[in-house]
């Protein structure tokens, strides 16, 4: 099989030697990252590991278009380049790359054509996390299954796609470029009966950089979960 990382990066000069150790290094798997503009030296520093190792690949864009806009981008930067399983997830060291042969193993076990990280499978997912955030976090999660009749955890970043099996065009329903990118497009492969397995994942608190999330995210979602519930496409 031929694999791909897919990372989104704004501001993550901390975190880009910190993932190309733990991934290509250790699974010599390639990372494509989808930078919007960083300002912190991102981009050189991605730039400089490009020239070291032609395993790790990248898209600079000149603006902040969003993290559903990177994923986008990334996903059908993947499909034409014939790979065949795509994995996405966060710059912030909240998901852990060690985790992406378990995601791997059971992808191939049951033949499944997505593997998404779920923080609520067992208790002790949030336990490092504040009280504040593991409540919003909580009741966003609560709140989507209600609204759009989900099992899943769908707001979660750190996936694993069988893009060979999965047509482009049904994950690029979702229209969204921001955060809710991830919770409009496993509403639409979940309900098109692709096969999508949850295995549990201990999400870590941000320990480096800043949230990205702002206020306005936040607002957002709540008015897209409603219209999608409301006035989807399928």
């Amino acid at each position: 099989m031929k694999n791909i990382i897919i990372i989104p990066t704004l501001n993550e000069n901390d975190n880009v030697n910190y993932l190309y150790k733990l991934i290509v290094k250790k699974f010599k798997i390639p990372i494509l990252f989808i930078d919007d503009n960083s300002k912190d030296g991102t981009q050189k520093k991605i730039l400089n590991l490009s020239k070291k190792n032609n395993l790790i690949k990248y898209i600079f864009r000149k603006k902040r278009y969003g993290i559903g806009s990177a994923h986008k981008e990334g996903i059908k930067w993947a499909y034409k380049n014939k790979f065949n399983v795509c994995f996405t997830m966060d710059a912030d060291r909240t998901h852990n790359p060690l985790e992406i042969s378990k995601m791997l193993k059971t992808l191939k076990k049951n033949n499944a054509d997505i593997i998404i990280t779920s923080r609520f499978i067992k208790k002790s997912s949030l336990e490092d996390w504040p009280v504040f955030r593991k409540i919003i976090t909580k009741i966003r999660y609560y709140l989507v299954k209600i609204v759009l009749n989900t099992r899943l955890d769908s707001s979660g970043g750190f996936r694993c796609y069988n893009i060979s099996k999965i047509k482009m065009k049904d994950i690029l329903l979702a229209n969204n470029n921001g955060y809710f990118f991830l919770i409009e497009s496993l509403f639409y492969l979940e309900k098109l009966n692709y096969k999508i397995i949850e295995i549990h994942s201990n999400l870590k608190y941000r320990s480096s950089g800043q949230s990205k999330m702002r206020p306005i995210d936040i607002f957002s979602a709540l008015i897209n979960l409603f219209k999608l519930s409301l006035f989807n496409k399928i």
